[in-house]
Protein backbone atom coordinates (compact mmCIF):
# COMPACT_ATOMS: atom_id res chain seq x y z
CA UNK A 1 0.00 0.00 0.00
CA UNK A 2 1.81 3.04 -1.17
CA UNK A 3 0.80 6.13 -1.09
CA UNK A 4 1.98 10.27 -0.78
CA UNK A 5 2.01 12.31 1.38
CA UNK A 6 -0.63 14.37 -0.14
CA UNK A 7 -2.76 11.28 -0.67
CA UNK A 8 -2.00 10.35 3.02
CA UNK A 9 -3.19 13.58 4.32
CA UNK A 10 -6.74 13.66 2.22
CA UNK A 11 -7.32 9.89 3.29
CA UNK A 12 -7.02 11.24 7.15
CA UNK A 13 -9.49 13.98 6.67
CA UNK A 14 -12.12 10.92 4.84
CA UNK A 15 -11.15 8.71 7.90
CA UNK A 16 -11.78 10.97 10.70
CA UNK A 17 -15.57 10.99 10.18
CA UNK A 18 -15.13 7.31 10.32
CA UNK A 19 -15.85 4.33 12.75
CA UNK A 20 -12.56 2.54 14.52
CA UNK A 21 -14.14 -0.37 12.98
CA UNK A 22 -14.59 1.15 9.51
CA UNK A 23 -11.16 2.58 9.70
CA UNK A 24 -9.84 -0.83 9.97
CA UNK A 25 -11.44 -2.88 7.49
CA UNK A 26 -10.72 0.07 4.67
CA UNK A 27 -6.78 -0.85 5.77
CA UNK A 28 -7.26 -4.35 6.36
CA UNK A 29 -9.07 -4.47 2.39
CA UNK A 30 -6.12 -2.69 1.23
CA UNK A 31 -3.54 -4.64 3.06
CA UNK A 32 -1.15 -7.57 2.12
CA UNK A 33 0.38 -8.40 5.18
CA UNK A 34 -1.17 -6.66 7.73
CA UNK A 35 0.29 -6.83 11.65
CA UNK A 36 -1.17 -5.42 14.88
CA UNK A 37 0.93 -4.56 18.23
CA UNK A 38 0.18 -4.80 21.47
CA UNK A 39 1.86 -4.78 24.67
CA UNK A 40 -1.50 -4.97 26.88
CA UNK A 41 -1.14 -2.01 28.24
CA UNK A 42 -4.85 -0.26 29.36
CA UNK A 43 -7.40 0.46 26.38
CA UNK A 44 -5.34 -2.57 24.12
CA UNK A 45 -8.20 -4.63 23.77
CA UNK A 46 -9.96 -1.97 22.13
CA UNK A 47 -7.45 -1.68 19.09
CA UNK A 48 -7.04 -5.93 19.46
CA UNK A 49 -11.01 -6.15 19.00
CA UNK A 50 -11.58 -4.53 15.60
CA UNK A 51 -8.36 -6.14 14.32
CA UNK A 52 -9.69 -9.79 15.10
CA UNK A 53 -12.84 -8.79 14.16
CA UNK A 54 -11.59 -7.55 10.41
CA UNK A 55 -9.26 -10.42 10.15
CA UNK A 56 -9.90 -13.20 12.26
CA UNK A 57 -6.25 -14.56 12.45
CA UNK A 58 -3.92 -11.23 11.60
CA UNK A 59 -0.46 -11.60 13.26
CA UNK A 60 -1.24 -10.66 17.13
CA UNK A 61 2.69 -9.49 17.49
CA UNK A 62 2.97 -9.20 21.45
CA UNK A 63 6.96 -7.93 22.82
CA UNK A 64 6.81 -9.29 26.14
CA UNK A 65 9.65 -6.83 27.78
CA UNK A 66 9.96 -9.60 30.95
CA UNK A 67 8.89 -7.27 33.38
CA UNK A 68 4.74 -6.68 33.45
CA UNK A 69 3.11 -6.76 35.83
CA UNK A 70 1.03 -9.85 37.24
CA UNK A 71 -2.22 -8.15 36.80
CA UNK A 72 -1.28 -7.51 32.99
CA UNK A 73 -0.24 -11.25 32.30
CA UNK A 74 -3.32 -12.11 33.74
CA UNK A 75 -5.26 -9.58 31.71
CA UNK A 76 -3.33 -10.67 28.95
CA UNK A 77 -4.46 -14.20 28.94
CA UNK A 78 -8.30 -13.15 29.20
CA UNK A 79 -7.60 -11.19 26.33
CA UNK A 80 -6.53 -13.44 23.92
CA UNK A 81 -8.84 -16.04 25.08
CA UNK A 82 -11.82 -13.71 24.56
CA UNK A 83 -11.05 -12.87 21.57
CA UNK A 84 -9.15 -15.77 20.25
CA UNK A 85 -5.42 -13.68 18.75
CA UNK A 86 -3.32 -15.03 16.62
CA UNK A 87 -0.45 -14.10 19.36
CA UNK A 88 3.33 -14.11 17.59
CA UNK A 89 5.47 -13.73 21.09
CA UNK A 90 8.55 -12.07 21.19
CA UNK A 91 11.02 -12.00 23.96
CA UNK A 92 14.66 -10.31 24.90
CA UNK A 93 17.05 -12.76 24.27
CA UNK A 94 18.30 -12.76 27.66
CA UNK A 95 15.76 -13.47 30.39
CA UNK A 96 15.06 -10.28 33.20
CA UNK A 97 16.72 -13.10 35.74
CA UNK A 98 20.02 -12.90 34.16
CA UNK A 99 19.48 -8.80 33.27
CA UNK A 100 18.66 -8.36 37.01
CA UNK A 101 21.90 -9.51 38.09
CA UNK A 102 24.49 -7.63 35.64
CA UNK A 103 22.32 -4.47 35.55
CA UNK A 104 19.33 -4.62 36.73
CA UNK A 105 16.53 -1.34 35.09
CA UNK A 106 18.79 1.82 34.81
CA UNK A 107 16.99 4.95 35.18
CA UNK A 108 16.03 6.94 32.50
CA UNK A 109 19.18 9.35 33.63
CA UNK A 110 21.80 6.24 33.34
CA UNK A 111 23.62 5.89 30.21
CA UNK A 112 23.62 1.85 30.68
CA UNK A 113 19.34 2.80 29.92
CA UNK A 114 19.65 2.86 26.08
CA UNK A 115 21.04 -0.66 26.56
CA UNK A 116 18.40 -1.61 28.88
CA UNK A 117 15.61 -0.40 26.00
CA UNK A 118 17.23 -1.34 22.63
CA UNK A 119 17.33 -5.04 24.79
CA UNK A 120 14.32 -5.14 25.92
CA UNK A 121 11.94 -3.83 23.66
CA UNK A 122 13.51 -2.75 20.45
CA UNK A 123 15.40 -5.51 19.27
CA UNK A 124 12.30 -7.99 19.78
CA UNK A 125 10.38 -5.61 17.89
CA UNK A 126 12.83 -5.35 15.01
CA UNK A 127 13.46 -8.63 15.10
CA UNK A 128 9.69 -8.87 14.92
CA UNK A 129 9.19 -6.77 11.93
CA UNK A 130 11.87 -8.29 9.90
CA UNK A 131 10.10 -12.04 10.20
CA UNK A 132 6.95 -10.75 9.42
CA UNK A 133 7.05 -7.77 6.64
CA UNK A 134 4.17 -6.00 6.97
CA UNK A 135 3.09 -3.50 4.78
CA UNK A 136 0.19 -2.52 7.08
CA UNK A 137 0.56 -1.77 11.22
CA UNK A 138 -2.33 -1.11 13.46
CA UNK A 139 -1.18 0.26 16.70
CA UNK A 140 -3.38 2.26 20.00
CA UNK A 141 -1.66 4.99 19.30
CA UNK A 142 -3.74 8.34 20.39
CA UNK A 143 -3.43 12.08 20.01
CA UNK A 144 -2.58 13.74 23.23
CA UNK A 145 0.08 10.43 24.96
CA UNK A 146 3.23 12.47 23.40
CA UNK A 147 4.42 15.36 21.59
CA UNK A 148 5.25 13.14 18.49
CA UNK A 149 2.17 11.29 18.74
CA UNK A 150 0.67 14.52 18.64
CA UNK A 151 2.18 14.85 15.26
CA UNK A 152 0.87 12.09 13.34
CA UNK A 153 -3.10 11.31 12.52
CA UNK A 154 -4.83 7.90 11.87
CA UNK A 155 -2.26 7.15 9.29
CA UNK A 156 1.12 7.74 8.99
CA UNK A 157 3.81 6.48 6.95
CA UNK A 158 7.33 5.36 8.65
CA UNK A 159 10.45 5.63 7.21
CA UNK A 160 10.75 1.94 6.10
CA UNK A 161 7.38 2.41 4.09
CA UNK A 162 5.14 0.55 6.31
CA UNK A 163 1.57 2.46 6.93
CA UNK A 164 1.27 2.84 10.47
CA UNK A 165 -3.22 2.83 11.55
CA UNK A 166 -4.39 4.12 14.71
CA UNK A 167 -8.07 3.57 14.53
CA UNK A 168 -8.29 5.56 17.81
CA UNK A 169 -5.55 8.70 17.20
CA UNK A 170 -8.71 10.77 18.11
CA UNK A 171 -10.67 8.71 21.27
CA UNK A 172 -9.93 9.99 24.78
CA UNK A 173 -9.93 7.88 27.71
CA UNK A 174 -13.45 8.56 28.50
CA UNK A 175 -14.54 7.51 24.90
CA UNK A 176 -12.84 4.62 25.17
CA UNK A 177 -13.85 3.41 28.52
CA UNK A 178 -17.16 3.75 26.66
CA UNK A 179 -16.23 1.91 24.07
CA UNK A 180 -14.78 -1.07 26.21
CA UNK A 181 -17.84 -0.88 27.78
CA UNK A 182 -20.16 -1.22 25.15
CA UNK A 183 -18.19 -4.21 23.67
CA UNK A 184 -18.02 -5.94 27.09
CA UNK A 185 -13.86 -5.86 27.33
CA UNK A 186 -11.76 -5.98 29.74
CA UNK A 187 -9.45 -3.15 30.71
CA UNK A 188 -6.20 -3.34 32.87
CA UNK A 189 -4.44 -0.46 34.57
CA UNK A 190 -1.84 -1.87 36.50
CA UNK A 191 0.65 -1.86 33.65
CA UNK A 192 4.54 -0.76 34.07
CA UNK A 193 6.74 0.25 31.11
CA UNK A 194 10.61 -0.04 32.27
CA UNK A 195 11.81 1.73 29.03
CA UNK A 196 9.41 4.41 29.59
CA UNK A 197 8.72 5.23 33.19
CA UNK A 198 6.95 8.34 32.53
CA UNK A 199 3.67 8.03 30.37
CA UNK A 200 4.80 10.84 28.31
CA UNK A 201 8.06 9.12 27.11
CA UNK A 202 8.78 7.35 23.66
CA UNK A 203 10.67 4.17 23.68
CA UNK A 204 11.69 4.38 20.51
CA UNK A 205 9.62 1.90 18.39
CA UNK A 206 7.44 5.03 16.99
CA UNK A 207 10.28 6.95 16.53
CA UNK A 208 10.82 5.61 12.77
Amino acid sequence: MKFTEKEIENLNNTLKDKTPIEITQWAILNAKNPVVTTNFRPYEAAILSVCSESLSDIPVIWCDSGYNTPNTYKHAEEVIYLLNLNVQLYVPKQTSAHRDVVMGIPDIDDPKHKLFTEQVKLEPFKRAMTEHKPDVWFTNLRKGQTALRDSLDILSLGSDGVLKVSPFYYYSDAELDVYLEQHNLPNEFKYFDPTKVLDNRECGIHTN
